[in-house]
């Protein structure tokens, strides 16, 4: 009788943890499309941000079981292919940056405030240098630095807007989740 009703209580709960398990995903693609829409709140003065970065970067730090390097590479194609940049390119930038803070997460899990973004701003220009050779080697030309640094400046600026929302997911999350996960 009560292998029943735990049988029951997994059916039910199943969708939410199906939902929970997707949602770094989702809010990670989500953000892409976000920040390639053709809108510009600065009248096109600024590139627009990589916020799926943010959200690789939070992820990877937060649970790095719902941020595995597949969907950081799946993540980064959907960029290319929205930005209209060469495929691959932004896609091996947030592999290095997911790279950097695999390797780094017990350094960087300590920070709070300006560390934390201290940290995000090193990931950021590990994936920005990786665009930026991968551009050059692609174009057979030095790529222009300036839109790169205006973006990763941008990108930077955007990190504590991003991460609010995502701690607040990430409780959520918690809390229909299996301690390991």
């Amino acid at each position: 009788m009560m292998a029943a009703v735990d049988i029951m209580a997994l059916v039910l709960t199943w969708p939410v943890r199906v939902l929970a398990v997707l949602m770094p995903t989702l809010l990670a693609a989500f953000l892409v499309v976000i920040a390639n829409l053709p809108v510009s709140f600065t009248g096109g003065l600024l590139p627009a941000p990589a916020l799926a970065l943010a959200a690789i970067y939070f992820w990877a730090m937060a649970r790095p079981s719902l941020m595995p390097p597949f969907i950081v590479l799946s993540i980064g194609l959907l960029e290319d292919l929205l930005s209209g940049g060469p495929p691959g390119l932004w896609a091996s930038g947030f592999i290095a940056a997911y790279v950097l803070v695999d390797r780094q997460r017990k350094n960087f899990a300590g920070l709070n405030g300006s560390g934390t973004l201290i940290a995000f701003a090193g990931a950021m220009l590990v994936a920005a240098a990786t665009a930026y050779v991968l551009a050059t080697v692609v174009y057979m030309r030095w790529a222009p630095l300036p839109p790169l640094l205006l973006e990763s400046i941008t990108t930077i600026a955007f990190y504590p807007l991003v991460a609010r929302p995502m701690v607040w997911v990430n409780r959520r999350i918690g809390r229909s989740l299996p301690s390991g996960v």
